[in-house]
């Protein structure tokens, strides 16, 4: 872990309220220099409003931002040392790639020769050399957000901000789009806060998560602790596939690679009897769905031996597995 004299965006009880929704509700957060951080939760748990508000899109109604140890919650955006990169790319249809990565430099007043060396060098960081006289209408998708990352970097901010930025794409180009982003932020060595609805975007890229539900962080921590400890039922419902169910009296939820099926060994301190109502192929793993005696049901992909689909199993796992609802 970074330490705190790395701190690069400190955010101290910050709030938010449109009418009469309160979007943030006293939000206090640490960002880290050359951190990769994930704001992650579902449609109104308050994430985006964070990001804007660290942009200068938005005024907090109280509370403090702190960029680089000075305050700026009530600075506009382009007196704040960020950029941000939005789900819709907003590249000038008009201008070809090397303009769209200059505009903001040019609007600076850089000098040209300087422009079109840091242009050019942005273009090779996401990996687009050559494509400078190009039009973004010429462009994949992908392509198009290296575009807008890279016009972003091009000004060499301490913070870049991505709001949703893989939404647009197809599932197989954001996985991979995943991948290159990490291993960009890596390279080029900016703190990166990135927001998204999606768990397993968060979990595949994040060096730390931060989970928001209703205006608040549920939790903050590794994709690792946020996973394998989540601090309340909804952390755990939220990120990842878990189980809900009643042993003892208690309601508790288990993540289904913790669960064993068998016909009849136990290999854990906790068992349930079953039958095996169905066995559901989604590619590199097996969903084995165990219908329990108490009527609940429950989901393992750890069987301990062939099974068929109407035997007789057990379910089990180690307590220490589980989580109280």
């Amino acid at each position: 872990m970074l330490e705190s004299g790395d701190v690069t965006v400190s955010i101290r009880n910050l709030t938010k309220s449109f009418g009469k929704v309160q979007a943030v509700n006293g939000v206090d957060l640490d960002i880290y220099s050359g951190e990769f951080l994930t704001l992650l939760g579902p449609s109104g748990s308050g994430k985006t409003t964070v990001l804007r508000m660290i942009a200068g899109f938005e005024k907090p109604d109280s509370g403090s931002i702190y960029l680089g140890g000075e305050d700026v919650s009530q600075l506009p955006p382009y007196e704040r040392d960020v950029n941000t990169v939005f789900q819709d790319y907003a590249l000038f249809p008009h201008m070809d790639v090397l303009s769209n990565i200059e505009y903001g430099l040019r609007v600076q007043g850089i000098e040209k020769t300087e422009r079109k060396v840091r242009s050019e060098k942005a273009l090779d960081q996401v990996r687009l050399t050559g494509y400078g006289d190009r039009k973004p209408a010429q462009l994949s998708g992908g392509q198009r957000q290296r575009v807008a990352l890279a016009r972003a970097l091009v000004n060499r901010p301490s913070v870049l901000l991505l709001d949703e930025p893989l939404g647009a794409l197809d599932l197989k180009l954001r996985e991979q789009m995943q991948l290159e982003l990490k291993e960009l932020q890596r390279e080029v060595g900016i703190t990166f806060v990135f927001v998204t609805h999606d768990q397993e975007e968060a979990l595949t890229m994040s060096d730390r998560i931060a989970v928001f539900d209703q205006g608040r962080i549920e939790q903050l921590g590794t994709p690792r602790e946020i996973y394998e400890n989540p601090k309340s039922a909804f952390v755990s419902e939220f990120v990842g596939q878990t189980n809900k169910i009643t042993i003892e009296g208690k309601k508790i939820n288990i993540r289904p690679e913790f669960v064993s099926i068998s016909s009849s060994a136990t290999l854990g301190d906790k068992s349930l009897e079953g039958v095996l109502r169905d066995a559901i192929f989604v590619g590199a793993t097996t969903r084995y769905l165990v219908g329990l005696e108490n009527g609940e049901a429950l989901i393992s992909i750890k069987p301990t031996e062939p099974l068929s689909v109407g035997d007789s199993v057990v379910v089990s796992w180690e307590s220490k597995r589980e989580f109280l609802v």
